[in-house]
């Protein structure tokens, strides 16, 4: 069934480390506390299990899973919990065997048994969950969810995907492939970014569209922010060092400033040889999945797993491309990504449990690509090729993170899909698109297949790659 994916699915504000084991669970916790109060169950409820599956298991306490679905059950919400507050909340339930349910009542809950770790898959989907709820009468309700990338949750029914259907309807422009949209510009006349405007404000008012856009941006521009202005140590156990601190010293030197948007003023006065570009871009790449390793909040762009990118390429536009861009092309960058990689979720997949890791930073890549080239001046021919170079270079990319924990090779990985994105971009910019040999959507196809026969050890389960040529006690 086609879907209708707004720019605001592709690009969620949330906490890390992961979209699809963090997030994903965190909103199916609270899509179950939904259930449980439409049924008029909730205030009945005297005990909650909860059984997670496959990638679930064997990456969640790596990837914070059990934290996600606890706070989720407690009644936070991921886009506006103070992530100062995420510690003691947990330890709280730790400590008392108690959970603060819906953030209404107190009920017995202790994670040791009452979080289950099952290694075996689900049918449906490698990230699968199941939440228990008993009331006092012993009667039980019971409802399983699956994570599938990028924070979007779903029941093996696809209820929801069918409401979404409904609501695509009403898209001016009704997009399921690159094929599609490269049709709707050349017929209308029209950028992508401007065919992606038009389906946005058909669901929302253009001041939403717009302060939202800007909030996602701002929510980025303060991840690069802090995590080039934060050192220490990863938490996790790996002992991995912050690196983007001692980076953006190096480059920044001397300079004074006093908020977020001084800093990026700053940078665009600093000295740009090829190698200090280089250094920048990686720079804001890291400093974004640090944070993001420290469960604080980022973007999904697509993924928490590859939030870095995104952000990385956009700044690098802002303060290096062109000291001209402003709120415009800022909002055009982000709607030409969004819809990219909804053309990927489409047509493949956006999950590193699925896929591989080229699902995640390959379209995060192609997403910035995309974008990058079209404020830079490309024709919607150039962008999609842009697109399709950079995944093309990530193709079976897997998923190996050591100690199932969103940090190596993860937090590396984004600075190369930021390297990629731009250096896809230019490629397309300097090439006529009507001697591209191979389209987005043979290269889209081309990942879900190479998905398909990707072996399960390299997909985001930590039994394979180097997760087990590098042990924990080698770092």
């Amino acid at each position: 069934m086609e879907e209708c994916i707004s720019v605001f699915d592709m690009l969620k504000i949330g906490v890390g480390p992961s979209s699809s084991h963090t997030l994903g669970p965190w909103r199916a916790a609270e899509r179950f506390l939904n259930e449980l109060k439409e049924a008029d169950k909730l205030s009945k409820v005297a005990h909650i299990k909860v059984d997670l599956y496959g990638s679930l298991s064997l990456t969640g306490k790596g990837h914070a899973t059990d934290y996600a679905v606890m706070l989720g059950l407690s009644g936070q919400d991921p886009e506006y919990i103070p992530v100062q507050n995420i510690d003691s909340i947990i330890q709280a339930i730790k400590k008392n065997h108690q959970i603060n349910l819906a953030d209404t009542m107190l009920i017995p809950f202790n994670p040791e048994t009452d979080i289950v770790f099952n290694k075996n898959f689900l049918p449906f989907h490698a990230n699968g969950m199941s939440f228990t709820a008993t009331s006092n009468d012993g009667k039980t309700i019971e409802s399983t969810f699956y994570s599938i990338g990028g924070g979007f949750v779903v029941k093996e029914e696809r209820v929801n995907a069918k409401k979404k259907h409904q609501i695509k309807c009403a898209f001016p422009f009704q997009i399921q492939n690159a094929a599609e949209l490269l049709e709707y510009t050349i017929k209308e006349n029209k950028s992508i970014s401007e065919i992606v405007y038009a389906n946005e404000i058909s669901m929302r008012t253009e001041t939403e569209v717009h302060h939202e856009l800007l909030r996602i941006w701002n929510t980025m521009l303060e991840c690069m922010y802090i995590g080039c202005h934060s050192e220490g140590i990863l938490p996790g156990g790996l002992n991995v060092r912050r690196r983007a601190f001692d980076m953006h010293q190096n480059l920044i030197g001397l300079a004074n400033y006093n908020s977020p948007q001084e800093w990026l003023e700053t940078i665009r006065k600093t000295e740009v040889k090829f190698r200090q570009i280089l250094k920048w871009v990686s720079c804001f790449a890291l400093a974004v999945n640090e944070v993001n390793a420290a469960l604080g909040r980022v973007v999904t762009a697509p993924t928490n797993g590859s939030a870095g990118v995104i952000p990385a390429v956009l700044m690098y536009y802002m303060v290096i491309e062109n000291h001209q861009a402003d709120e415009k092309h800022i909002k055009q960058f982000l709607m030409v990504a969004g819809e990219i990689g909804s053309i990927f979720k489409k047509g493949s997949t956006i999950s590193a449990a699925m896929g591989g890791c080229q699902a995640e930073i390959g379209v995060s890549s192609a997403m910035a690509a995309g974008a990058l080239c079209e404020v830079m001046g490309g024709t919607p021919e150039q962008v999609l090729m842009a697109a399709e170079i950079a995944m093309e270079h990530h193709l079976g990319l897997t998923c190996d993170p050591i100690g199932g924990l969103v940090q190596i090779p993860c937090i590396e990985r984004n600075t190369m899909g930021a390297i990629k994105a731009i250096n896809a971009a230019e490629l397309a910019l300097e090439t006529d698109a009507k001697n591209a040999k191979v389209p987005l959507d043979k290269v889209i196809d081309t990942m879900w297949q190479t998905a398909k026969d990707m072996n399960s050890k390299y997909k985001e389960t930590s039994e394979g790659g180097l997760a087990v040529a590098v042990n924990m006690a080698d770092c």
